[in-house]
């Protein structure tokens, strides 16, 4: 049995939206490995604790840690340590027996008939279904007889119910080679998405600092939008690739050929 813990970054709002893109971060593993990790982001936040001042209990919420909000102004880090702590992040993903999914959701490339209505996008249902879609693919190919669950902040369940029931009802895919799609049916994912707390969840805190730098990477790489304001001066595109780069293998680079860290944009 496989675990998936959900996080995301943006907004899933459509047409009107305050972020271009909305991204979406599956961090998975086998049963029997959820021990192991856990205590060892358990041992890393001692370290934190001990490197960085960072108390063990302390959500990690990576936007506020590099933009320096609460709660993590009154430890007095400087810039440079911050994105120490990031880096650090990044580093235990690559040891850590996980595996990583990110979808982006493109906002100002969903088509829409010229002079026509906007047509209906779900944006957080798209992502969701392309993100489970890659690790039923992933678990058919490498961990066969194996199944999986959902385990999401609270705030979003109720959405990601709706699409994780329909989607075992049916899934049609496009295609790569036609403008049809196929069907094939969602076999893998079991039961209703769990709701959990993000700052009880070591694990969906990882989720969301992959989101962060997925995000920022492809706001850049897409000609979308700036970085915050009080993002620090040494933070720039290469930053984010390398955050990236130092996550290795634990990001599954075969949900999509045409990006090198595996990252699914749509529409494409």
């Amino acid at each position: 049995m496989y675990l998936a813990y959900y996080d995301e970054s943006g907004d899933d709002g459509y047409p009107q939206y305050a972020a271009p893109l909305f991204v979406l971060s599956a961090v998975y593993l086998h049963e029997s490995d959820w021990r192991s990790a856990f205590d060892a982001i358990r041992e890393f936040r001692r370290n934190l604790k001990d490197s960085y001042g960072i108390p063990v209990k302390t959500e990690i919420h990576t936007k506020q840690l590099v933009l320096n909000k609460k709660p993590y102004r009154r430890l007095g880090l400087s810039d440079s340590q911050r994105l120490e702590v990031i880096s650090a992040i990044c580093r235990l993903i690559e040891f850590l027996p996980i595996s990583v999914v990110n979808v982006t959701i493109d906002k100002p490339k969903i088509p829409n008939p010229r002079g026509g209505n906007v047509r209906p996008y779900k944006v957080l249902d798209r992502a969701l279904t392309y993100s489970l879609q890659r690790i039923e693919n992933d678990l058919s190919r490498n961990a066969k007889g194996n199944m999986f669950f959902m385990i999401t902040d609270e705030g979003r369940v109720g959405k990601m119910r709706t699409t994780a029931r329909a989607i075992r009802a049916f899934n049609y895919i496009p295609s790569m080679f036609t403008s049809a799609s196929y069907r094939r049916d969602i076999k893998l994912l079991i039961e209703d998405p769990i709701p959990k707390r993000s700052n009880e969840s070591y694990f969906i805190q990882l989720s969301d600092t992959i989101a962060y730098i997925v995000y920022n990477h492809k706001l850049l790489q897409l000609g979308r939008g700036q970085l915050h304001n009080r993002t620090p001066s040494q933070v720039t595109a290469t930053t984010f690739k390398d955050w990236l780069d130092m996550m290795g293998e634990s990001l599954n680079k075969k949900a999509s050929s045409s990006d090198p860290y595996g990252i699914v944009t749509y529409p494409n």
